[in-house]
């Protein structure tokens, strides 16, 4: 009676553990362990990740992180952190969470426009992916690379065109820039290559000009007569004496790119620096911005047009008026001077 007795305690307390650890595997596995309450919150895992280090990131969105590692080591995870962003769905339970860890991370959107400098550039995407801004700021450096592709630090920039671009979040400098580079030969196609001959320029001469247009006028509809102007001027071996390009060599002669400077005066005009197309004749060494893809399809497709010259035009803000002589321009500098003087009375 009593070993009888002795039996059925054993066989109690086997089935109460086997209950027990049925119920512990069952949690760790299968009961949700997330912890937000939005339907679904990101987790971005960097490159080179620990167990130790995802425990950190992922402890705000979970329930225990004991269970989580628990259910990580048993299904051989811990030793196999895949880098990039991932969604993890509310609700979810840890073997969900990890074969979600373990698929294909998901795509970003990376954009940038406008910048006018690869510094510049590099701090942009570095707020996008993974590589940080000095990785980044190296790489678009490299010399093996730009000498390889034909670029010079000068006209570098020429190669970031401005779009919106499908990536994943752990991509590093040299892959952001690999990626680029093709972006850039599958823009220049038979067609706009057939073009820059046409007119005369190299690609990265192209973008260089196009750049000057770019600043010159927020008015799309424009860019292609204002690329005619400045095209008309490069084959008579006339100076651009484009403003904007004045004010590039400022900032980089001071190197302070966050200088405001509203109005070019004649002393700037003296500045000797290859920016400066008041004093060199031609292009400048390279883009003083990154330009739009219309303002580039400008200077490729340009309207054909005898104008050399032109200015804003105070009856059409944003636009210019254009002219075919300097004595017509001059008149017409004179009546926008007349109302910028008249402006500044009244403020």
């Amino acid at each position: 009676m009593y070993k009888r007795k002795i039996l059925v305690g054993v066989v109690l307390i086997i089935a109460a553990l086997g209950l027990y650890f049925t119920y512990v595997f069952y949690r760790v596995f299968f009961l949700s362990n997330t912890a937000f309450a939005n339907d679904k919150s990101y987790v971005f895992i960097a490159t080179g990740t620990t167990m130790s280090d995802l425990i950190t990131d992922l402890s705000p969105l979970l329930k225990s992180t004991e269970d989580f590692r628990l259910a990580a080591d048993k299904k051989g995870y811990s030793s196999r952190i895949k880098a990039g962003k991932f969604a993890l769905d509310n609700g979810m339970s840890n073997n969900d969470i990890i074969n979600r860890l373990r698929s294909n991370p998901l795509p970003i959107r990376v954009t940038f426009n406008n910048q006018e400098r690869l510094e510049d550039l590099a701090g942009k995407i570095a707020n996008q992916i993974e590589a940080d801004s000095l990785s980044l700021i190296n790489q678009f450096y490299n010399k093996a690379f730009l000498t390889a592709q034909g670029f010079t630090p000068e006209n570098a920039l020429a190669m970031y065109l401005p779009n919106t671009y499908s990536f994943f979040w752990n991509t590093s400098a040299e892959e952001f820039q690999i990626r680029m580079l093709k972006e850039y030969n599958r823009f220049w196609t038979n067609e706009r290559l057939e073009a820059a001959e046409k007119v005369g320029l190299a690609q990265t001469e192209v973008i260089a000009l196009a750049s000057v247009v770019q600043k010159e006028s927020v008015k799309s509809d424009e860019r292609a007569r204002i690329a005619g102007v400045y095209l008309n001027r490069l084959k008579r071996n006339i100076r651009l004496q484009a403003d904007p390009t004045v004010i590039y060599a400022m900032k980089k002669n001071t190197q302070n790119f966050d200088l405001v400077i509203k109005r070019v005066l004649y002393k700037d005009l003296l500045l000797d620096s290859p920016y400066n197309t008041y004093k060199y004749r031609g292009l400048p060494p390279g883009p003083i911005t990154m330009p739009d893809v219309s303002s580039i399809d400008a200077v490729l497709f340009p309207e054909a047009h005898p104008y050399l010259y032109f200015v804003a035009d105070i009856n059409r803000m944003g636009y210019h008026k254009f002219a075919r002589t300097l004595k017509e321009h001059n008149q017409n500098r004179i009546s926008y001077v007349r109302w910028l003087n008249k402006q500044k009375l009244y403020r």
